[in-house]
């Protein structure tokens, strides 16, 4: 059955909650990308993909576009055989690698898994050979269709123990005052928290290792999960939902301060991980994100309590609902405000929003949050004030009004979970923005060439160049010449300048396709020599 098809039969059966529910659910599919992306990209390799070197390096290098942790490091030689690297450097956002053993000749693969600012794993390979390539030998990485849904599924589910559950308590400690309404169901949405949570930290371990579900319950997955930052979000948000559940049944005198703990324990988890949290300025955006997830908790946490006391005791429902209404507004505006500048530091560009799978998201969640802050201003100005004054149709229609809003809350929770496999426009522009490098060294001269951006379009070259040996080489000309004979483009042939820093530039230079192109150097040594170095180098698609 299509989803059209789908969607016409369940609202046709005259449910329109479920058709909403439904309807929300296919957006967020659509909207979704159809593979997990990785948030931190690859720019260089030394030695470049592809190279062809005379002797075994002596160190290996990855370059990111921004600071990265090493997973797995391995090395494939020729014959299939694998050797773990473990000594290696964090140098910035290089990861240079020492080559344990001197390689042989043929082709090798350097296969390697990293775990980005964010807390989300990224791996690749990488090819050289020595001497003359041969066949690349095999590098299996096992894809387990189930993980990605499990860690979707995890993620909502402690989503819904954190803001229904301990949200849920704070609304009990404080505006209800103590109300026993919707106990039984903050409390069952705290266990379900305390379930996802080192479930989440498992799925976690394995993304990283890229390992199968098969092996959750091993050690080492476990280990790699805590190691991440998502680690300290698992942690404090374990904390948080203790804390909730010793605001229900601990000391009476202590309900109110273990809800207001829990509650700040819950944006503090958030604000531990995820990508608003790893984004620059992060004085900025990690208050932000604490306190638009305490002002989400603080509304979706109020909305079973509140519900279940209008239908149950409504007499007894109305301070708890003066109270609430009363102090919803500001937090809908701190809400507001610390959602926009989350926005804006993650879209950048408002072409992003159609352009990404991260834009087209915020866009369901936009969508839901339009639907969400409409239903919540009748529900304020419309039906609290007769809702107060015991009109029984009036409450009636509120109690129904609620349960649409946490509907709503559930499906924004599952889009936000969404976010966790699609890196945010910035993240992507930041990437986009990094150089494609190549380092060329023969016997006679080196180079280090540098193309800036690394993708097609307008760019400009920086060339250092020195000796075979790493001396001073004073070159009366250099000149660059791109080619790419399999598209059938000519050669892009550019005379460099010298501004004064050392450095060899050329301006005005339009790569026009992406692939892989022949970088040459015609290095002019004398009036009677000219070297001539080159390596490939790989420009990016825009």
């Amino acid at each position: 059955m299509s989803a059209a098809s789908l969607l016409r039969t369940v609202c046709t059966a005259g449910r329109p909650a479920i058709c909403l529910l439904t309807a929300i659910v296919l957006l967020a599919a659509i909207a979704a990308p159809s593979q997990a992306f990785a948030h931190a990209a690859l720019i260089t390799t030394d030695p470049t993909d592809g190279a062809v070197l005379a002797q075994s390096p002596a160190q290996l290098s990855l370059t990111f576009s921004e600071p990265v942790s090493p997973l797995v490091l391995t090395l494939v030689r020729p014959d299939g055989t694998a050797i773990p690297l473990t000594s290696f450097r964090l140098n910035g956002q290089t990861v240079e690698i020492d080559n344990p053993q001197a390689l042989g000749s043929g082709t090798h693969v350097l296969s390697w898994r990293v775990i980005s600012a964010d807390g989300h794993p990224v791996g690749g390979s990488a090819l050289f050979s020595i001497g003359a390539p041969s066949a690349a030998p095999a590098v299996s990485e096992a894809v387990d269709r189930g993980l990605r849904p499990a860690i979707w599924i995890g993620k909502v589910f402690l989503y819904v123990g954190l803001f229904l559950g301990v949200g849920g308590t704070f609304a009990i400690a404080w505006p209800a005052k103590g109300g026993r309404s919707g106990q039984r169901f903050v409390i069952a949405a705290i266990l379900c928290g305390l379930v996802a949570a080192p479930l989440s930290l498992g799925l976690q371990g394995l993304d990283a290792l890229g390992a199968p579900l098969a092996r959750l319950a091993q050690l080492d997955i476990w280990k790699a999960g805590l190691a991440t930052s998502f680690g300290w979000t698992v942690l404090i948000a374990l904390v948080a939902l203790g804390l909730g559940l010793l605001s229900l049944v601990g000391p009476r005198g202590g309900a109110k301060l273990f809800g207001f703990a829990g509650l700040a324990g819950v944006g503090a988890a958030l604000a531990a991980s995820g990508h608003a949290s790893a984004a620059e300025p992060q004085w900025l955006t990690r208050p932000m994100v604490f306190l638009h997830g305490a002002g989400i908790a603080f509304w979706a946490g109020a909305l079973a309590p509140l519900g279940l006391a209008m239908r149950r005791k409504p007499a007894e429902a109305a301070p708890f609902l003066r109270r609430f209404s009363q102090a919803i507004l500001p937090v809908v505006a701190v809400l507001a405000a610390t959602g926009f500048v989350l926005a804006v530091i993650q879209v950048q560009a408002p072409a992003a929003l159609l352009e990404t799978a991260y834009g087209r998201l915020l866009l369901v969640k936009l969508a839901l949050l339009l639907f969400l802050f409409t239903l919540a201003a009748i529900n304020r100005w419309k039906l609290t004030g007769p809702a107060e004054a015991e009109e029984t149709e009036v409450q009636k229609r509120l109690v129904r009004s609620i349960g649409i809003e946490m509907l709503i809350f559930l499906a924004i929770f599952g889009v936000a979970a969404g976010w966790r496999f699609t890196p945010p426009p910035r993240a992507l522009a930041i990437a986009a923005a990094q150089p494609a490098s190549v380092h060329i060294h023969t016997p006679k001269a080196m180079a280090d060439l540098s193309i800036t951006p690394g993708h097609v379009g307008p760019v400009a070259a920086s060339i250092v160049i020195m000796t075979g040996d790493f001396g001073p080489l004073d070159a009366e000309q250099v000149t660059l010449v791109l080619s790419k004979p399999d598209s059938g483009i000519e050669p892009i042939k550019r005379e460099a300048t010298k501004p004064g820093d050392g450095t060899w530039r050329v301006d005005g230079l339009v790569v026009p396709v992406p692939g892989r192109w022949t970088a040459r150097l015609d290095i002019l040594v004398s009036d009677f020599e000219i070297v001539k170095i080159e390596a490939p180098i790989d420009i990016r698609p825009e």
